[in-house]
């Protein structure tokens, strides 16, 4: 019987559907215990992780066993893809199983950073009544809404905000022609710097490469409208979140939404304090009840009809 170890949360019925045909070793919090991840992962046939286990050489090296590893998402940079690849070792992501739940995010919060409304609790709750303040507030339709990257996510993020009224525009490198097609929609691809030249909010869904590391940084972010919003929902590293705070500080940009950090778990982000219009949020755009049913469910059997093949 195979063996898999899962070192983060799983569902209880990916758990199930699991316990059913092989040996798991369920610990999820083992990613944090880096020792006893070594140990653990020793005499395993495959490893089911998050974001936080880091699947590097060290513990790659030492599993001779180890044929299959499920991320438990769709970022892949905890996981050593050239050492997997070398040594035959498959990686499966849950590609596209939580593009619904972070596109709700993106739009939804594009609508709150337009209307300002982050800050409306704080002030009526105080007695302020502050609602001339808002008079001066945008409506979201019409405006444009740039897509940098235009993967599983971005598509989604197009298809539900234009039926909410957004002009969406795309940029994605690895995509030829001057628009795309999705359903009825034809979406227009630009350049980068015409794109952030245009957009009244720039959503992101790029992976973390070398290329995109550092994409977003004060330069880049100076080619944005002057008063626009950045929503970040792809890797914390795309963004200087510096030079993002300064610019958000100064009223260059209108706001913004993180909901990925340079570092995880962010242990401190003070350079974002003070900073009225903006929402910090920790890595759950793609976390909700249905998407983590997705996910695990996805995964589960992905690593299952992987590990089928060796029997």
């Amino acid at each position: 019987m195979s063996t898999i170890l899962i070192t983060e949360f799983i569902t209880s019925q990916a758990l199930d559907f699991l316990s059913q045909k092989y040996a798991v070793i369920y610990q999820p919090d083992s990613y944090s215990r880096r020792f006893d991840l070594l140990k653990l992962s020793s005499k395993v046939d495959a490893i089911i992780v998050r974001n936080l286990t880091q699947v590097d050489q060290e513990l790659l090296s030492s599993k001779k066993q180890l044929k299959v590893v499920g991320r438990l998402g769709v970022g892949l940079e905890n996981i050593d893809l050239d050492y997997c690849k070398n040594y035959g070792i498959q990686v499966f992501p849950a590609t596209g199983a939580n593009a619904q739940s972070v596109a709700e995010y993106v739009v939804s919060t594009a609508v709150v950073l337009i209307r300002g409304l982050l800050v409306a609790t704080p002030l009526t709750v105080s007695g302020q009544w502050p609602r001339s303040k808002f008079i001066e507030q945008r409506e979201a339709h019409g405006k444009t809404l740039g897509i940098v990257g235009l993967g599983n996510i971005g598509r989604e993020v197009a298809k539900k905000a234009s039926a909410f009224g957004f002009q969406c525009v795309a940029y994605d490198p690895l995509i030829a022609g001057t628009s795309v097609s999705i359903d009825e929609l034809t979406i227009p691809l630009l350049g980068l710097e015409k794109l952030l030249n245009q957009s009244a909010v720039v959503t992101l869904h790029l992976p973390l490469l070398d290329s995109t590391k550092g994409l977003f940084s004060g330069q880049t972010l100076d080619l944005m409208q002057e008063g626009a919003f950045l929503v970040n929902t792809s890797r914390g590293q795309i963004v200087d979140e510096e030079a993002l705070a300064d610019r958000l500080r100064s009223g260059r940009l209108g706001g913004a939404a993180m909901d990925v950090f340079a570092k995880e778990p962010a242990k401190d982000l003070s350079h974002f304090a003070g900073i009225e219009n903006i929402l910090l949020t920790p890595h759950i755009s793609g976390v909700t009840f249905e998407s983590n049913d997705r996910v695990c469910d996805v995964v589960a059997r992905l690593v299952d009809q992987a590990l089928g093949k060796f029997v």
